[in-house]
């Protein structure tokens, strides 16, 4: 079992930027539109930005694609510039939640939007996924309504929203979207446009989405199949209810054993269809290898900081295997991992060097964890049929295949292409992988790091961290082999490892333990992770209940704004100021740097 092939065919002109006005489709001799995608991000044509990628996925189907790039949310009309689509509207928040996007940890408005050019804040709505569906059904009476992305994702059931504090229904009940595509899209987006294209309605039975059942349908139709999960009205009536959700769909989250499911929301149900099979091998490279212009389209006259930091950087790899209770990865990627070839890498590579501004530098060789490319899951009928959220925690399962020489070659060859000065890995590692891969992270360690290394040890009680599905006493004995292999290259090198402070389970006790870390260390940090409950996640359905995903025993939850900010400061008390790296253990040489563009809110 695996994904269906994509099959991409050259559309006429695929050559720039796809269009954002009338003029541009003038340009191009098109009528019409197929499908118009509005996005809560700046249009930036780079494969990191979720609406490029869609977007030249069905162009390669030959349709003609259109962006309409954080309208104006009070009229209609800004998102009819390009005229009524023949097939459907595509709707994304954007790369982010856009409530995550537009608050902070404490609930105040961010000052910023790195994915707004100029930075500029506020040029997307709260709930943006809902405000743009609302839009399309005003603007396109009869039109289909597709929903996808980040926010979809992780509120396509009853979920808890942090910023208004309280339970929310399915995204899907407050949208009215005709369907919900969930994870990586590329195979649900086909299935879709060909529906549409024979003229079949409905989008039942699609892997990888959701639709909303009438009353009719869920009085009538046999869905004895499905996991029933807790109910919208059960949720309102008992929050616990929550963490036995969240288990279940964690549980299902597998496309080759996971189950549909269901959810009540009054007369009305979620129908969830099980996830897509992870797209890999060919077809992966061809998702990357389409013709994709790498920058900002030229209508903004500032730079899109989220793009500034990812311009030169090769996505490498999919999937996350790690289940951290505080992460959205394994909701949307999924756990399961996919992998480009090194010649598809090397291609683009080459293309990146002979780009006008590339300085030689390959900022990130990565994905959402770095050092598993190659790796495999998801191949053996064991790891088929297992429903473990995590192929990490409490250890590495011996089913995952970890090809460290994969690694090595992808490094290598990386480096040696003409062109290119510099290869760095900026993307986070797993490091309980990196001390099984001794070659593959002296060669990671001595020639691909740029001076600082970003790690994410997260906490050190144990407790806090069975909590968030982390290894405990990995972090000192990576520490120790990460100077090691610097001093034996002879390169002053850093680390910057995050801390997340008031996570469920957490006071000021087991704070303690990581304070008592860094002055250990004599370290000062900069950057602390403030811990934010994304919706869906484990750890809001502790934040909530006030349970142990584990043991499902009761445990204390920070969520007074004084004493979460008591806890952040036991880990920066001079983070107003500039913070230079100070003591070691070796000589002097600092063992640790600040990291000024780190936000202290935000969550790995």
């Amino acid at each position: 079992m695996g994904s269906k092939p994509i099959t991409l065919v050259r559309p006429p002109k695929t050559d720039g930027f796809l269009p954002m006005t009338r003029a541009e489709m003038d340009a191009r001799g098109w009528a019409e539109l197929d499908v118009l995608i509005i996005t809560g991000d700046a249009y930036v044509d780079h494969p990191s930005f979720g609406a490029s990628m869609i977007g030249r996925v069905l162009e390669g189907m030959g349709l003609r694609v259109g962006i309409v790039a954080q309208p104006d949310w009070t009229t209609v009309e800004s998102i009819q510039v390009m005229g009524t689509p023949r097939l459907f509207v595509g709707i994304t928040a954007g790369n982010l939640d856009s409530m995550l996007s537009n608050y902070t940890a404490a609930r105040h408005k961010r000052k910023d939007d790195v994915y707004s050019a100029g930075g500029v804040p506020g040029r997307r709505p709260n709930h943006a996924s809902i405000v743009y569906s609302q839009m399309a059904r005003r603007a396109f009476p009869g039109v289909p309504v597709v929903l996808g992305g980040m926010e979809a994702s992780m509120r396509r059931v009853a979920h808890y929203d942090y910023w208004e504090d309280k339970l929310k229904p399915s995204i899907l009940s407050l949208a009215k979207a005709d369907v919900l595509v969930y994870g990586m899209g590329e195979q649900a987006v086909r299935e879709i446009v060909s529906r549409l294209q024979e003229g079949r309605k409905g989008f039942r039975g699609i892997r990888g989405t959701a639709v909303f059942l009438g009353s009719k349908a869920v009085a009538s139709e046999d869905l004895s199949d499905c996991i029933v999960l807790p109910s919208w009205e059960e949720l309102q009536t008992d929050k616990t209810h929550l963490l036995r959700l969240t288990k279940v769909v964690e549980a299902q989250q597998t496309p080759y054993s996971g189950r549909r499911l269901l959810q009540r929301h009054g007369d009305r149900a979620v129908l969830q269809e099980a996830p897509a099979y992870p797209v890999d091998g060919p077809d992966l490279d061809a998702l990357y290898e389409l013709p994709f212009m790498r920058a900002a389209h030229p209508s903004y006259t500032e730079p899109v900081p989220g793009f500034a930091t990812i311009k030169d950087s090769i996505i490498v790899s999919r999937g996350c295997p790690g289940g951290c209770t505080f992460c959205g990865l394994g909701f949307h990627q999924g756990k399961f991992l996919s992998s480009r070839s090194v010649d598809s890498v090397l291609k683009e590579i080459r293309k990146l060097t002979e780009s006008g501004n590339f300085k030689g530098t390959i900022s990130d060789l990565g994905g959402p964890t770095a050092n598993l490319y190659g790796a495999r899951n998801g191949h053996s009928e064991e790891c088929q049929k297992c429903h473990r959220p995590s192929c990490l925690w409490p250890s590495i399962c011996p089913v995952l295949e970890i090809n460290e020489k994969a690694g090595l070659d992808l490094l290598r060859g990386a480096r040696s292409q003409p062109g290119v000065k510099h290869v760095f890995v900026q993307s986070g590692i797993r490091m309980d992988v990196a001390l099984r891969t001794p070659e593959y992270l002296k060669e990671l360690v001595q020639n691909h790091v740029s001076g600082h290394m970003k790690v994410a040890p997260e906490h050190m009680d144990p407790d806090v961290l069975r909590r968030m599905r982390k290894p405990a006493g990995d972090f000192p004995a990576f520490m120790e082999k990460f100077f090691d292999l610097s001093e034996e290259a002879g390169k002053e090198q850093y680390l910057v490892p995050y801390f997340i402070s008031s996570f469920p389970g957490c006071t000021e006790k087991e704070m303690g333990a990581v304070e008592q870390f860094l002055k250990k260390e004599r370290w000062n940090l900069q950057q602390v992770q403030d811990f934010i409950p994304l919706p869906m996640t484990g750890s809001a359905a502790m934040y909530v209940t006030g349970l142990d995903i584990n043991t499902g025993k009761p445990i204390p939850v920070v969520k007074n704004a004084g004493d979460r900010e008591r806890q952040k400061r036991m880990l920066r008390p001079n983070a107003l100021h500039e913070v230079r790296p100070t003591g070691s253990r070796r000589g002097g040489k600092p063992m640790v740097a600040a990291d000024p563009g780190a936000q202290l809110d935000t969550v790995d």
